[in-house]
């Protein structure tokens, strides 16, 4: 990059993609990411405008965000929920743990009869225990707030497709990641089944993982990582295909991306026309 001119994103972008033998890992985008950032930064005070204008100008004046609560029982998650609430967020992505286990899974304590002490996952407790709180934050909290639950990737193929349909009742504003990467193409059985509004993509490096989702619409909001993806580049190429096939955006926004990356999921939420919803870290 020494000597090349700032100026040339896209040109820049495919240089060090295209340089490199092993394409599509994390370790390459992110790095690649860093750079493209810096170089959209650039553009934007070359051209005395914010970046957003240079995407096509707003499509919106502001962005939708959601605000992740959670607990360990129905109540204690409802009263996380009503606080976020308060401060007028109108979506919530509810988690929770299972009672008597790990964040994900059942913990055998000290004494107990088992292989080893440490966590273990088990599906079928985490699967019961999230419906049930669902349904009753559903109950509890109103038609009016959109309900979003994230599976994390940690349930099979199979279990997924039971997962999402017995969800449908809830009208959850979306389920997200309930597949792994490699096992995408079971979403295909999941859109036959129900009508749970799926999102997925957070851990995608490869446009081979979100092309076929988006062109046979098996999702409805696409949630890759900016970073992971390579940065503002690829993913406003991503948001345009979106947009062809009714796929809005819902970029990842954990709390480990940085505000820079953050600034830059929000100009291209602002020029996005099938922009969905932002999380807000």
């Amino acid at each position: 990059l020494i000597g090349k001119p700032a100026d040339r994103i896209e040109d820049a972008w495919q240089a060090c993609y295209n340089s490199a033998y092993w394409r599509n890992g994390p370790v390459l985008n992110n790095a690649i990411s860093g750079v493209d950032e810096a170089l959209w930064d650039i553009k934007g005070r070359q051209a005395n405008m914010p970046v957003y204008q240079l995407l096509g100008g707003k499509a919106r004046e502001a962005i939708l965000t959601y605000d992740t609560v959670g607990g360990m029982e129905a109540p204690e998650a409802i009263d996380h929920a009503r606080a976020a609430m308060e401060k007028g967020f109108r979506c919530i992505k509810i988690m929770t743990g299972v009672p008597g286990m790990a964040a994900y899974g059942p913990r055998v304590g000290p004494g107990a009869k088992g292989l080893h002490e440490g966590a273990v996952f088990d599906a079928g407790p985490y699967m019961r225990h999230a419906r049930q709180m669902l349904e009753e934050c559903r109950k509890q909290l109103g038609e009016e707030i959109g309900l979003i639950h994230d599976v994390h990737e940690r349930v099979s193929p199979h279990e997924a497709v039971q997962f999402a349909k017995e969800l449908e009742p809830v009208g959850l504003f979306y389920l997200e990641d309930v597949l792994s990467p490699e096992d995408i193409d079971y979403f295909r059985q999941i859109r036959q089944q129900c009508a749970t509004s799926l999102a997925m993509g957070e851990l995608f490096n490869s446009p081979h993982e979100w092309q076929p989702l988006i062109a046979e619409r098996l999702i409805d909001y696409i949630r890759v990582h900016l970073s992971q993806a390579g940065g503002l580049t690829p993913a406003r190429k991503i948001a345009i295909l979106a947009e062809q096939f009714g796929v809005k955006t819902a970029w990842h926004g954990p709390g480990d991306v940085s505000p820079v990356g953050h600034t830059a999921q929000l100009h291209l939420d602002l020029a996005s026309y099938n922009f969905g919803i932002q999380e807000g870290g």
